[in-house]
């Protein structure tokens, strides 16, 4: 093996691993925001999940979003990334939320439930659903309707 190479895979192996997720924010005609409900864990939240090892972001948003409701959005921008501290037994992670767009009521029509990890989805009004998620997703959901209206993507570090 090339002593370069060999130098730079010894490397990359040391290197951290980030845990990484990504969620979408998709809103109805009525501006109100879909929310799904985890079966493993308290609260609503927004619809997506865990990336893949080698996958992207926008990928791993995608594939969440089928598996788990049928849906396939052509998502936008970024709207928030943001850098979560180890808790419990999690190490660190890098979430991201994209801009799933607007859907029409013919497609909400069509959105199911397709994954035993989604007990429920709801659109909902900003502040209901606030309400109805932990704390600091709550955060990442204001800051990502922030981020709609201001057109700056907005990086946070454990909801600030």
């Amino acid at each position: 093996m090339d002593p370069h190479f060999a130098h730079l895979a010894e490397g990359n192996a040391r290197q951290a691993r980030k845990r990484v997720a990504a969620d979408v924010l998709i809103r109805d005609e009525a501006g109100r925001v879909l929310l799904v409900d985890p079966t493993y864990k308290e609260g609503w939240d927004l619809p997506g999940g865990m990336v893949e090892a080698n996958e992207s972001p926008r990928s791993g948003a995608l594939r969440e979003l089928d598996e788990e409701l049928g849906l396939e959005p052509t998502l936008g921008r970024p709207l928030v990334v943001e850098w979560v501290g180890a808790h419990g037994p999690w190490d660190d992670q890098i979430v991201f939320v994209f801009d799933g767009g607007v859907i029409l009521d013919t497609e909400v029509r069509s959105i199911r439930v397709r994954d035993r990890e989604i007990a429920a989805w709801r659109f909902f009004d900003v502040d209901a659903a606030r309400s109805e998620m932990r704390e600091h997703v709550g955060r990442r959901l204001r800051a990502a309707v922030d981020s709609l209206e201001s057109g700056a993507t907005r990086y946070l570090e454990r909801g600030a």
